[in-house]
């Protein structure tokens, strides 16, 4: 075949007649079709075989030069792609993959996606948000069957929060929470994020504080006047807790259920001069002491709100909680 010299048929005897063989094959496969693609792939599988990468890139690219038109030049590319990623030259690896994606159609080998294998390696290759973006849009527009579902709305909504697209991000939260029980990959608390998000922006978010110092004003005036309905309307409507200090935050007993009333019932509710030393400057908590039933301290916890999508509200504070209990 023009173009092919002892380059590509180097190496021991029997591996240079072994690929000799499949060259030569090769130049009597002139047409393009099933019988030229198949020989390709078997000098191909011989030089992975070898480990010969450098052979393997130098003539796939050689051949999709100088056959523009053969349908499978993805898959030879794919291949090309493969053969760096070997060789630990992953950036290179995933130019390769975009390049197949965005300049070839894809192509069915052995039941199995072109390019669904091109993205699901641009997602593990590539950390750039706006690209990350479009993979995962790709992935579930064309691939939502052949993937885990869940897992892709999840990171997708994570790439749309990198770039500042918090009302996509919100939606595909919303998309996301069907999809409880789904393990996303360095993220243990994926399920719980995601609808404390999407809970917190459907609600109308009118119990917050600008500062600190007037929350704590506030909750503090409320145990001084035994008042439980004015402490209860400081806290937060959505995502509030209450929890052991022992306890996950997956294990969150809601209080929704609670008449605060019956815990401040003939007592008077005591609360340290100081915020708990544990304090900084997203999360405050302050000792109380005094609860009239089960345990008698309470570590009420407040938090300062991470919200992008709302500036009136990104940075105000909240009354996120309670920790029940003595701190270990």
């Amino acid at each position: 075949m023009a173009g092919i010299n002892g380059y590509y048929t180097g190496g021991s005897k029997n591996n240079r007649e072994m690929l000799k063989t499949l060259f030569d094959l090769l130049a009597t496969e002139t047409e393009p079709g099933i019988e030229q693609f198949s020989v390709i792939r078997e000098i191909a599988a011989e030089y992975i075989r070898l480990k010969e990468y450098g052979k393997l890139i130098n003539f796939l690219n050689f051949w999709t030069d100088t056959h523009p038109d053969d349908a499978y030049n993805a898959y030879y590319l794919l291949l090309v792609a493969y053969a760096y990623i070997q060789q630990d030259a992953h950036a290179v690896a995933a130019l390769y993959f975009n390049r197949i994606i965005k300049n070839y159609p894809d192509l069915t080998i052995q039941e199995e996606s072109i390019h669904l294998a091109c993205l699901s390696q641009l997602i593990n290759l590539v950390d750039d948000p706006e690209q990350r973006v479009w993979y995962y849009e790709e992935l579930i527009s064309r691939f939502s069957d052949k993937i885990d579902l869940g897992v892709a709305y999840f990171q997708l909504a994570q790439a749309y929060e990198r770039i500042g697209d918090w009302n996509r991000a919100i939606k595909t939260y919303t998309n996301f929470l069907p999809y409880n029980g789904t393990i996303v990959s360095g993220f243990a608390d994926a399920y719980t994020y995601a609808k404390q998000l999407v809970d917190f922006y459907n609600s109308p978010k009118d119990w917050t504080f600008e500062n600190l110092n007037a929350l704590i004003t506030a909750i503090e005036s409320a145990l001084d006047s035994g008042s439980s309905s004015r402490l209860w309307s400081y806290r937060a409507k959505v995502n509030f807790f209450a929890r052991s200090w022992s306890q996950e935050a997956t294990d969150d007993a809601g209080m929704a259920e609670f008449n605060i009333s019956e815990f401040m019932r003939d007592t008077r509710i005591s609360y340290a001069a100081e915020l708990d030393a544990a304090s900084n400057a997203n999360e405050a908590y302050l000792r109380t002491w005094g609860w009239s039933k089960g345990i008698s301290t309470w570590y009420l916890y407040f938090r300062k709100i991470y919200f992008p999508l709302d500036p009136d509200i990104h940075g105000h504070w909240e009354w996120a909680g309670v920790y029940y209990g003595e701190k270990f």
